[in-house]
């Protein structure tokens, strides 16, 4: 599932950090499952990988005071 920026940014720190957690977890398993060969869609790995990266752009800003 793509994450919009929008509900990013309405997530607490916390949260972020959980999510952030969790993609990381989910990005492991794709991982796994390709080197396996039983990845199905590799669309899931790019897109954890998107997720993470505007997560930690949103907490980055945070820190800044931007926004």
């Amino acid at each position: 599932i793509v994450m919009k920026l929008k509900e990013i940014r309405e997530m607490s720190t916390e949260e972020l950090n959980a999510k952030v957690y969790e993609l990381k977890e989910q990005l492991f398993e794709a991982r796994r499952k390709q080197a396996v060969g039983q990845l199905e869609n590799g669309k899931t790995m790019t897109q954890a990988r998107k997720d993470i990266a505007r997560i930690y752009t949103v907490i980055r800003e945070r820190e800044l005071g931007i926004k």
